[in-house]
């Protein structure tokens, strides 16, 4: 029975896509130390990203834009997102897991696990895949645009993530229907 497993990171961010990742593993080939991906150092999931690429049996990204996430509103896109995964995966999975309660409306069998990226390996192992793209693609807009902070604080709306949009124009990546995003676009209608 080929299982998946799925898992989202970005759904908190002010900025970028939400990416999700499908994995399904080889039983015959397991990976220690998987765990759901915020309990791992950045090391630890950099290490274990192309192991999990070259072990599994098959692996997949799916993603929502920011204008996707903005029409959709950010839970629709990212169940959207983990639709993407799992039909990008090049083996049909026959079940799936997901993490979180709720799953997309699609085709597949599956289940929906709370807490299952630290249970559940194929779970932990999509998180990681996940995890580690989109660290990656906030850090290269950290390079495009240092002033913000992204490779810091990857999106999330932190103090100084916000303290900095005060003063910073909102880029292109930016979720406009993030109420922080929304307040500071009316604002700046308001005024200009």
């Amino acid at each position: 029975m080929l299982i998946a497993g799925v898992d989202e990171v970005g759904r908190g961010p002010l900025v970028g896509d939400v990416v999700t990742a499908a994995v399904i593993l080889d039983p015959l080939n397991p990976i220690a130390e998987l765990n759901d991906s915020k309990k791992l150092s950045e090391k630890k999931r950099n290490a274990l990203f192309p192991i999990i690429k070259e072990r599994a049996l098959a692996w997949s990204i799916g993603r929502a834009t920011p204008a996707e996430i903005d029409e959709l509103n950010i839970l629709h896109a990212t169940m959207l997102a983990m639709t993407r995964a799992v039909d990008g995966l090049s083996l049909s999975p026959d079940f799936v897991k997901v993490d979180g309660n709720r799953l997309p409306k699609w085709r597949y069998a599956g289940e929906a696990i709370v807490k299952g990226d630290g249970s559940v390996a194929e779970i932990s192992a999509a998180s990681i895949l996940a995890k580690v793209i989109r660290d990656t693609e906030m850090q290269a807009l950290d390079v495009l645009y240092p002033a913000y902070g992204f490779a810091q604080h990857k999106g999330y709306p932190t103090k100084a993530h916000l303290d900095s949009l005060q003063y910073l124009p909102i880029l292109p990546e930016y979720r406009k229907s993030f109420k922080p995003v929304a307040s500071l676009l009316a604002q700046r209608n308001i005024t200009s």
